[in-house]
């Protein structure tokens, strides 16, 4: 009992840490930056921008998003760049006509489609990162490169924001984390935790902190200076990286330039993905999660221990110490007690903000220990696949069993 209550006092200090001093993590009000009575570029000094969207077999979807992105009501030069990433759904032929149908429906304040043929896969390069670099050849000299995904949906007037932020801010990367879908049950429980611990592992203030050295950024809505992309030596700097939107934030930041980025939340981009069931949002999960832990067995090992220690140790010591404290186990039981308490209860607050900005009780963070187990084998089991040859297996491509080097 002694051991269990001073890993439990360690694992409650561990959350006041985390709490106070790891870069407001939880927090969700981190959001576009140098608004505050910014008119924007004016009139005729908007950049050019174009939306490059990497697409394999999207045409299901593409009738959700498509519209919302060339809707967007830009005062400046502004085209989509839509990249055929091998589909074999007609996911280019539907893209086609969305944009015939875009602009048939009204002249003007619509953007203009190009979709590209991807070509094939070359050695050493990410298939969506290979996309990602025909998409920005295809787009020509632009002021700014808005990288997207095909399940994502941009409200009005989004893409001028976005722009007026990095414009007004100088920043040379802005992204911010879609809002996921987060309508099933099983998405319910899961979405919000993974927002939640993309944040804590990547705190978002610290990001946007220039001398920070933590860099991040969500793939579903990256607006990318292109000066500063070419700067750092282009995607092909990045051709093997299978995060991309990280790896991206990391070129541009630790480059030479020390770009300045910036990540934050919304509710205005939105991603229209469905994971109906536990085995849906598993494969999600599981096809990055020792990707991001780079092939390692230890910190695989050190990733586990840590989840563990950090989220299942606190409910089980309240409860264990209560259950042992009433059955008369002195002192000992009610510290382990006391500590657990703490633990559990700082980890349910910080996860609380996250629940609000997906509209559910904050009742589900004392749920936080389950979910937080289950995350735990989706990563064991990202290891095992990527051992058998199946890691990051994405519409029919795989991370081959043995890595590139970067």
């Amino acid at each position: 009992m002694i051991v269990l209550a001073a890993a439990s006092v360690l694992a409650a200090v561990a959350w006041v840490y985390l709490v106070a001093g790891h870069g407001g993590f939880w927090r969700t009000d981190v959001r576009l930056p140098g608004l505050a009575g910014a008119p924007g570029p004016g009139a005729r000094a908007w950049p050019s921008v174009v939306a490059v969207v990497p697409a394999r077999d999207e045409a299901a979807i593409l009738p959700e998003t498509l519209p919302t992105l060339l809707a967007q009501d830009y005062p400046g030069p502004f085209s989509v760049v839509l990249v055929d990433d091998s589909s074999s759904d007609g996911t280019g032929v539907v893209a086609v006509a969305l944009g015939t149908q875009a602009l048939g429906g009204q002249a003007t304040g619509q953007a203009t489609l190009r979709v590209v043929t991807g070509r094939p896969l070359p050695p050493g390069w990410a298939g969506k990162v290979w996309a990602m670099a025909q998409g920005v050849a295809a787009a020509g000299d632009c002021g700014y490169l808005l990288f997207t995904d095909a399940d994502i949906a941009f409200e009005p007037g989004t893409l001028a924001g976005l722009v007026r932020a990095a414009v007004t801010d100088d920043r040379a990367l802005l992204s911010q984390m879609a809002l996921l879908r987060a309508e099933t049950g099983w998405e319910r429980w899961i979405v919000p935790a993974f927002v939640y611990f993309f944040a804590q592992l990547y705190p978002f203030r610290r990001v946007g902190q220039p001398g920070s050295a933590t860099a991040a950024a969500a793939g579903g809505c990256m607006l990318v200076r292109r000066d500063a992309l070419a700067a750092a030596g282009g995607l092909g700097r990045i051709a093997s990286a299978r995060i991309d939107d990280v790896a991206l934030a990391r070129l541009l930041k630790r480059g030479p330039g020390r770009a300045r980025c910036w990540l934050g939340f919304t509710t205005r981009v939105r991603s229209r993905r469905a994971y109906p069931g536990l085995g849906d949002l598993w494969q999600m999960i599981a096809r990055s999660a020792y990707t991001q832990l780079r092939y390692s067995p230890a910190l695989l090992a050190g990733t586990v221990a840590g989840l563990c220690w950090l989220y299942l140790l606190p409910p089980a010591a309240a409860i264990g110490g209560l259950a042992a404290g009433l059955a008369g186990g002195g002192a000992v039981a009610w510290w382990c007690a006391a500590a657990g308490l703490v633990g559990w209860a700082l980890m349910a607050a910080s996860f609380g903000p996250v629940l609000r900005l997906y509209r559910l009780s904050v009742l589900r963070a004392a749920g936080l220990p389950v979910i937080a187990l289950l995350y735990a084998a989706m990563t064991v089991d990202s290891s095992w696949r990527h051992h058998a040859g199946r890691g990051g297996e994405w519409k029919g491509r795989a991370v081959p069993a043995v890595p590139r080097p970067h």
